[in-house]
């Protein structure tokens, strides 16, 4: 049986008409898929990216017409999409939650997960105030994707068994976050992102190299390109890294798609020959003490 999945990362530059950035997505879904992608992923927020008063009008539920295009379009190609996030409506509120959704390739949603993390920060001369306009999640998702690997018509495999984690953007930067999905069982972890440029330049590859070592996981960033309005403009360089901290894969300037095959054999040979999982030591870093010489 093959052990191969073959992954997309589609980079946007999403703005503030909801149609337009939909049919970009639904497009770059189709070219990912007609290369031969089993498991795609789409950027954060890639329905609507702009100003914080168009953010009433684009949230949607989890039921609404942009997430059942996206199932739609999973079922229409056969794969595995990661549906970017999205601002999901929260009944009663005027907060919603920032929520990345992976569907299956019969259009099935399959599990989401709500970031934990809120992007509340001053870089780059701009304020992000993140949890003015999101409820930060509080659960940590893995999900156990039958299917993946699909294995090869030539050797005629049903299909393999995966866990996979899902986080956003500034997780990243959270390690427990990722050793927990690592406890999960995780070997492939997505990360739809619009990390900024002014971050992304000196953080984006580092972070995401330093999760995928430390956790001896694959990553599949899909990150958001360029400005989006004044004072907000995403780093791009969207990437697939392996469990040895390889970059596989990587859209550079503009919107577009990268492609790499991730190889779960590999991945078991380098938990085997560097066992930094099962090394480590969690007993013992709950007993912290501060020595203070007189």
């Amino acid at each position: 049986m093959s052990r191969i999945i073959r992954a997309a990362v589609l980079q946007m530059n999403s703005g503030e008409d909801v149609g337009a950035n939909l049919r970009k997505a639904l497009g770059l879904v189709r070219e990912a898929a007609l290369r031969g992608a089993e498991l795609l992923v789409l950027p954060e927020k890639f329905h609507y990216l702009g100003r914080r008063p168009g953010v009433a009008t684009a949230k949607q539920s989890l039921d609404g017409p942009v997430l059942g295009a996206m199932g739609e379009a999973a079922r229409e190609n056969g794969v595995y999409v990661v549906a970017g996030s999205i601002w999901e409506a929260v009944p009663g509120e005027e907060r919603t939650y920032n929520t990345t959704v992976l569907f299956g390739p019969d259009g099935r949603m399959l599990a989401g997960y709500r970031k934990i993390h809120m992007f509340d920060v001053d870089v780059g001369g701009h304020a992000y105030r993140e949890s003015d306009d999101c409820r930060p999640g509080d659960e940590v998702v893995a999900v156990r994707v039958s299917g993946l690997p699909r294995g090869t018509a030539e050797e005629g495999a049903a299909g393999g068994d995966l866990v996979l984690g899902l986080t956003v953007c500034y997780d990243i930067r959270f390690p427990d976050l990722y050793a927990g999905l690592a406890e999960l069982g995780a070997r492939v972890v997505t990360v739809p992102a619009a990390f900024t440029l002014s971050t992304g330049k000196d953080h984006w590859e580092v972070l995401l190299r330093a999760r995928a070592i430390e956790n001896q996981v694959f990553m599949v960033a899909a990150n958001q390109f360029g400005r989006h309005e004044p004072g907000l403009e995403s780093y791009g360089r969207s990437m697939i890294v392996d469990p040895w901290g390889i970059v596989l894969a990587q859209v550079g300037h503009g919107e577009g798609v990268a492609l790499a095959d991730l190889d779960l054999d590999r991945l078991e040979k380098v938990r085997g020959s560097l066992p930094s999982l099962a090394n480590r030591a969690p007993a013992a870093y709950g007993r912290r003490r501060l020595i203070e010489p007189g």
